[in-house]
């Protein structure tokens, strides 16, 4: 398929000229990109799909949110509302998307919006807040933001670096030289010397660029519906698993459960994918039919948000569903390092403002 893909290349050409004349017009100071006095964060990547921007996100959430006040801003991809929006924990994926609201069921005494308009969202939580994360944000260049994060999936860095659609790209690969960070995600937790070079050479930094690798830590699986926990390890291989998933790149957590059991039988639907009563009845028949004595659904976080609807929960209220929590975890010895950077910018942006402000 990814050969297929290649007679789309002409394609590719005319939408990567666009992005980079785009590009080239931010460069140039002829479109404008807003910059703020308050310290900005973005997290991104250059390709379609997910690159663990989620958990970073949320990594940097828990290492700021008892030092300043956070608010983390995302577009709230879709949801059904418009413009400026405040996430309560109570809100629906369809007002806020999935991914703002399980921010916002994890963290509830951090502030986090939506708004299409990235520039509109800072303008009104600036005032209020020491610092703001924008969450998959790199190419939105309306906004300057003051320290850019940009994520490579380490599973896919031997895929084409090409545009869309002969390729996944959003971007040309050059367009990396405007991050401050490069991270290497979702790693094997041990990661020799000898493949952090040869990735090194790969994503080849540009001058003043810091380089980390970090990895997915999972967590207890977490009923849907009883508000109970189990170890992974609970799983065996007499375990049948029903993996439920709308997610760009499912392929690492499928990985991850086979470690444990060789019977997953995987629903895959695409990232973002509103979960339908058919699609869940589907699975719900199927779980029901199964023969093994031992027997589960396991879904991932940013998916149970989609599930909570009176309708799919009523299909799924008998049935022993777990999401699978995630966190991201910083390769030592960098971890310190990688913490300072963060912590640093935004104590120096403001101290720095405290003392205009006197």
């Amino acid at each position: 398929m990814q050969y297929l893909r290649l007679l789309l290349l002409p394609f590719s050409l005319i939408y990567g000229s666009i992005i980079w004349l785009r590009n080239a017009m931010y460069d140039a100071g002829i479109f404008r990109s807003e910059k703020f006095s308050v310290p900005v964060i973005c997290i991104g990547n250059l390709v379609v799909g997910g690159a663990g921007k989620s958990p970073m996100a949320e990594y940097i959430i828990r290492l700021l949110k008892d030092k300043a006040r956070v608010a983390v801003l995302s577009r709230g991809y879709g949801r059904k509302t418009k413009g400026f929006r405040l996430v309560k924990p109570d809100d629906s994926v369809a007002n806020t998307g999935d991914e703002p609201l399980q921010f916002k069921k994890k963290f509830k005494d951090v502030t986090i919006a939506v708004a299409e308009k990235r520039v509109e969202g800072i303008n009104q939580l600036k005032d209020k807040h020491d610092v703001i994360i924008l969450d998959d944000a790199f190419q939105h260049r309306a906004v300057k933001a003051g320290l850019n994060i940009l994520l490579f999936d380490y599973s896919r860095l031997n895929d084409f670096f090409l545009i869309f659609p002969a390729g996944d790209f959003r971007e040309p690969f050059s367009g990396r030289k405007r991050a401050d960070i490069l991270m290497i995600s979702k790693c094997p937790e041990n990661l020799s010397d000898t493949e952090r070079a040869e990735i090194k050479k790969r994503v080849k930094p540009f001058p003043g660029q810091s380089l980390f690798f970090s990895y997915l830590d999972y967590g207890n699986l977490i009923s849907l519906n009883l508000k109970d926990e189990r170890p992974l390890s609970s799983i065996s291989n007499d375990t049948t698993v029903f993996l439920l998933t709308g997610i760009a790149y499912p392929q690492p957590l499928r990985r991850k459960l086979e470690g444990f059991s060789d019977a997953i039988i995987h629903h895959d639907y695409p990232d973002h994918h509103n979960f339908s009563t058919r699609n869940i009845t589907k699975l719900a028949d199927e779980f029901k039919s199964c023969t093994s004595v031992k027997r589960l659904i396991i879904t991932t976080e940013k998916d149970s948000q989609r599930l909570q609807s009176g309708s799919l929960m009523e299909l799924l209220k008998d049935l022993p569903v777990y999401y699978l929590p995630i966190s991201a975890k910083i390769h030592q010895p960098d971890e310190a390092r990688f913490n300072a950077l963060i912590e640093n910018y935004v104590a120096e942006y403001i101290q720095h403002n405290s003392i205009h402000q006197k």
